[in-house]
Order: structure tokens, then C-alpha cells, then sequence
């Protein structure tokens, strides 16, 4: 686990739970136990990160299990809840999820991590040689996951991640927010010199080799981290597939675009300075 993540401000608990019915501790708490899957290690997970989730976990975990059983044997995938932190009826509907189908897995962390640091423990928790993570309002289309997976699996590529910037896509997004999106992005490829047009779109995939490359040198514990992890996949030569998809918001965000859109400025700036020092 990186450094990083290990020295949080706050004791941080987390459990994964299989259909086994055993749990794992994370290693921020000083202990950890990890649970084995039932059969062979799954050569693809996929995380749903879940904040406060309760209406809507189950339905978004059974159209994922159902699109991916639409292309991968039954026997070659799990799906990941990873709830951080929930003060709603979230974990125990991940518990009951996990106790009644063989192919979904619960991480429950105790303390709010933080979206990125939720993401980074769940990533270093699973083996699978495919590691991905659509936003559990499942925003991003799901005829795109396929494309989304198969693109590391069996494909070329080390990372892929749906655009909704891309001359082909269709994002349904409000001016304000879409106009704040194109300026983050371009000062991310200005600053950053990236060739990705969409950072912060939550469908992405991950090798396994290359993820374990990648997560200790990622320090963001929140949003930024999906940025970083990008920036610093293309300064390692990680081939990168961005394809166009279609994004409709399933829920009104919690993202302030004055406030929220501050900090994300000053963490390109932050990184563009810790990247020029190391080059």
C-alpha cells in the first residue's frame, strides 16, 4: 500500500466480505486478513465505489453483473462494492449482496476515506488481472463496458477510460458544468502536456501489472486522484485507450464547481511543480 494512503489523518477500518461470509481488516488499521473468494481468483474485477448508495447499490450491481455476463464466462468476474464511510443503509445492503451471490464482493470502510484512497485499498485488496471502477450511478452508458474491458484484456492497451470529450461523444450536461469541465481538462493537457481529453470520467480499467506500478506513486486521496493516476500513466509509456461514450447524470452532484473547481486547479499546478522537480 503506498505511503501515501497509509498515513491518513483518521483511523480508517475496512472489511471484504465474500459469499464465504469471512472479512478482511485493511492495513490502515494496523491488521489485516484477507478473505479468499470462492473459486479461482476472477480475472476481471470491477468496483463500484459507493457513497451513501442505499437506493440505488443493488440495482447498479445487478445491470453490471448482468452486462458483463453478456460477454465474460460467468466464472471470470466479481464485482466489488466498495462503500466509504456510508451513513445510510448502504453496507448492509452490500453485506446482504455479497452473503447471496457468489460474484459480488463488499469492502466496507468504517471512516470516510476519501473517493481516491477508497479506490487505491479496494485496487490493492483484489488479484484479478483486470481492475476497473464505473461511478455507481452508472452515468457512462453500459453498452460501453465491454469496449471498456476488453480494450485491457484482451486488447493492446494498459488503461482505458470512457471520454465524454471526444468528438463522437454524448455528454448531457448542463452549460455551467460542461463549460467547467473543458477548462479543467485543458489546463490538465496544457500543464501536464496529456493527450487524454476526459480525466475525471468514472469508467475506467486498469492491467494489473501496470496498476501495481502505478498506485504507489499516486498521492491524492479524492478527486484528483483519477487525474493523477492518468498523468502519471503516460509519464511511465502506459498505453492508453480513451473512447467516446454516452453519459447521461444519474443524480444531481455534489460537486461546488467555484469550490471544487479551486482545489482541482491548484492539484495540476501542485503536480505540474512536483513532476518538473523530478524530470
Amino acid at each position: 500500500m503506498s505511503e501515501s494512503i497509509e498515513t491518513s489523518e483518521t483511523s480508517e477500518t475496512s472489511t471484504m466480505s465474500g459469499s464465504n461470509g469471512t472479512n478482511e481488516t485493511d492495513g490502515t488499521s494496523g491488521t489485516s486478513e484477507m478473505s479468499e473468494m470462492t473459486g479461482d481468483v476472477p480475472e476481471v474485477s470491477i468496483v463500484l465505489p459507493a457513497y451513501n448508495e442505499a437506493s440505488t447499490i443493488a440495482s447498479a450491481t445487478e445491470m453490471t453483473i448482468k452486462t458483463l455476463a453478456g460477454f465474460l464466462p460467468s466464472d471470470s468476474f466479481e464485482v466489488v462494492i466498495a462503500e466509504d464511510g456510508c451513513t445510510d443503509e448502504t453496507p448492509e445492503i452490500a453485506a446482504l449482496l455479497a452473503r447471496d451471490h457468489d460474484r459480488i464482493r463488499h469492502f466496507h470502510g468504517e471512516n470516510r476515506a476519501g473517493r481516491g484512497a477508497a479506490l487505491s485499498r479496494v485496487f490493492e485488496s483484489v488479484e484479478s488481472d483486470v481492475v476497473g471502477y464505473i461511478d455507481t450511478d452508472l452515468a457512462t452508458d453500459m453498452k460501453h463496458l465491454e469496449e471498456l474491458v476488453e480494450s485491457v484484456r484482451v486488447g493492446p492497451y494498459d488503461v482505458a477510460t470512457g471520454s465524454r470529450l471526444l468528438p463522437d461523444s454524448q455528454a448531457n450536461r448542463s452549460l455551467k458544468r460542461g463549460t467547467a469541465s473543458r477548462v479543467y481538462n485543458g489546463l490538465v493537457r496544457t500543464c501536464l502536456s496529456s493527450s487524454v481529453h476526459d480525466h475525471q470520467c468514472g469508467f475506467k480499467a486498469f492491467d494489473r501489472t501496470a496498476l501495481d506500478d502505478l498506485l504507489p506513486t499516486v498521492e491524492d486521496r479524492h478527486w484528483f486522484w483519477d487525474t493523477e493516476l492518468l498523468i502519471r500513466a503516460q509519464r511511465m509509456g502506459y498505453r492508453i485507450h480513451e473512447f467516446p461514450v454516452v453519459w447521461n447524470p444519474g443524480r444531481d452532484t455534489t460537486v461546488d464547481v467555484l469550490r471544487d473547481g479551486g482545489f482541482m486547479g491548484y492539484r495540476v499546478l501542485r503536480l505540474w511543480w512536483q513532476l518538473g522537480r523530478t524530470e
